[in-house]
């Protein structure tokens, strides 16, 4: 993988405004918030996307994850917020290493703006597809 900003983070040769760390993932507030406390959680397993970060890495970030909204909730006192996290340049990943970002949502200017550009799901097609997942997760 290549060198990326997190992984300098990660060395200490770029500092952090650290929140969080433990063993296997590290937490910082970014330096360009779209609000106040917007923080991103980061696997200290330096992988590119999500599905290439092993098990136990992907359930340290899940069991941190639920805990750093609660304490953003408290400190900032939004009670809205989103978790984003983009795999590839094509959906928008700017550092290729896995993170995670925790976005207060104050009010309709500040925090993160989303289109989404729903449409139907057939069911024959949806049964189909629903079946091929399965059949590539072994169950």
């Amino acid at each position: 993988m290549a060198d990326t900003i997190f992984s300098k983070i990660l060395r200490g040769e770029i500092p952090c405004h650290k929140v969080y760390e433990d063993d296997l993932v590290l937490a910082f507030l970014d330096i360009g918030p779209l609000s106040e406390g917007h923080t991103l959680v980061i696997p200290k397993a330096e992988k590119a996307t999500l599905a290439e970060l092993d098990d136990e890495s992907a359930a340290a970030i899940g069991r941190v994850l639920p805990r750093l909204c609660r304490a953003l909730v408290e400190v900032t006192g939004v009670k809205e917020y989103n978790v984003l996290q983009n795999n590839g340049a094509g959906a928008h990943q700017a550092v290729f290493h896995v993170h995670f970002h925790i976005i207060p949502k104050p009010d309709r200017d500040q925090g993160l703006g989303i289109k989404w550009p729903a449409r139907s799901l057939d069911g024959d097609e949806g049964k189909a597809l629903a079946e091929k997942v399965r059949a590539a997760l072994g169950d």
